[in-house]
């Protein structure tokens, strides 16, 4: 095998791969003689196929197997011997008549590989870095609001005669029509409505107020100019509805006895468990800010040439997403006040970012031999699999199949990881809080991200 740099510039590499069709032809033999030994075809003794005819039956085939698998095998032997790290799989350029020679065993094999090597950089002392952790103290009046919400949400409701007043809860069936036309997810049979909760569009609770049970009305509104659903947003509906139950909220006694109607022992644990619902969300929002303060020094003290194939690839992902955003909310560039190259522009250097922290990230994780265990990615391909109902046998073969996919499983652990390792070296504080400012400060993160 004869190696030859054609090009070297920045990360870019390109080497030139020449092997004589000579040990082509020697790995033919060796493959056509095992396969001698062991071949049974009809008219033959074991063992006794003439290689004439094997090389006929199975000479293409075979020789089909030794260039896929010389290829392979020189270039990995290649980049190593070059002690070279390449950011992707390398391109092979081998054209297709070329191949034809090289299959008949008229030419060497003589072909090309690109690829773009992964850059070197020293990892900061990240020890030095101060990272304030804003942490919100659960007060005990968090707790019962939660606790009196989960309360109005069990509030047992009783049929009555009269007209429906604000609190009343309405059994409903509706068919919403725009320009006089149907239109998805604008009909239910049995929806049931607390008038007041402000859950239905603007004005519709109100013009059911004092509807009784068997009443027909129609509702009319306008859809909010921000409602989620762009092709809704703004237009005027109305509502076809049939008014099947009226019904009186009954009262509700926050004791022992509605936390045993929820399944649970007693009062106490009920609010046991909401605190501990209420720190866990907390939690991840003060681990997200944390999380974010992190990257930005590590994105402050980087700056080094990316490999451009790696990050055409992240920009990729990263423009899909964008795309099918902008056609699910309707949105166009110019919605947004701006053009599709200033969007690209801006993307770019978001998938920038990404390719960086997380070559600094892979670079930290590898130095200090932070792994991801059997167990760990075994509990996320479970999680995984659990989010498809009925189709969890498919979804695990899917993934057990398929290398790719469960590396996309794998790299977010071994990121937690990463930032894990890093966080419990650096210089954290700990800043009490209120849920408000904690929620300013991960919206604004949002926001620059």
């Amino acid at each position: 095998m004869q190696v030859t740099e054609t090009l070297a510039e920045g990360l870019k590499r390109e080497l030139k791969i020449d092997i004589p069709a000579g040990d082509l032809a020697a790995k033919l033999e060796d493959y056509m003689a095992d396969l001698k030994s062991k071949a049974n075809i009809k008219g033959f003794r074991p063992g006794k196929v003439p290689l004439t005819h094997l090389k006929k039956m199975y000479g293409r085939q075979a020789m089909a197997e030794i260039l896929s698998n010389t290829i392979q095998e020189t270039t990995q032997k290649a980049v190593e011997e070059r002690s070279e790290r390449p950011a992707l799989t390398p391109e092979i350029d081998l054209p297709e008549e070329e191949a034809e020679k090289i299959m008949a065993g008229d030419a060497d094999l003589s072909f090309k590989m690109t690829y773009d090597v992964l850059p070197d950089f020293d990892i900061v002392d990240f020890k030095e870095f101060e990272i304030e952790r804003p942490v919100v103290d659960i007060a005990e009046e968090e707790v019962d609001t939660q606790v009196a919400d989960i309360a109005k949400n069990n509030t047992p409701f009783e049929a009555k005669d009269g007209a429906a007043e604000e609190g009343d809860r309405v059994t409903m069936s509706y068919l919403g029509k725009i320009d006089g036309e149907p239109f998805e997810g604008g009909a239910d049979e049995n929806g049931q409505l607390v008038l007041g909760s402000g859950q239905f569009i603007p004005g519709f609770e109100d013009q059911l107020i004092g509807a009784k049970a068997g009443d027909s009305k129609v509702v009319e509104v306008s859809f909010p100019e921000d409602y989620p659903a762009a092709h809704l947003a703004g237009k005027a509906a109305t509502f076809d509805v049939e008014v099947k139950e009226v019904g009186a909220p009954g009262e509700v006694t926050l004791d022992d006895e509605f936390a045993k109607g929820l399944g649970l022992e007693s009062l106490d644990k009920l609010k046991e468990i909401v605190r501990g619902q209420i720190e866990g969300q907390f939690g991840q929002m003060t681990r997200q800010r944390v999380k974010r303060q992190l990257l930005d020094k590590l994105d402050d003290h980087y700056s080094f040439e990316l490999p451009e194939k790696l990050l055409d690839s992240e920009f990729e992902v990263v423009w899909r997403q964008v795309e099918e955003d902008m056609k699910r909310n309707e949105k166009t560039f110019e919605d947004e006040d701006t053009t599709e190259e200033e969007a690209k522009a801006e993307y770019r250097k978001i998938a920038e970012r990404r390719v960086r922290l997380g070559l600094v990230l892979s670079e930290i994780g590898e130095k200090n031999e932070i792994q991801v265990t059997d167990e760990e990615l075994q509990r996320a391909l479970y999680d995984r699999v659990r989010q498809f109902p009925g189709q969890e046998q498919q979804v695990f073969e899917f993934y057990k199949n398929n290398q790719q996919a469960l590396a996309s499983l794998r790299a977010p652990i071994y990121e937690e990881k990463v930032v894990d390792f890093m966080l419990e070296l650096a210089k954290v504080t700990d800043k009490t809080v209120s849920k408000e400012e904690l929620e300013k400060l991960v919206a604004e993160d949002e926001e620059d991200a």
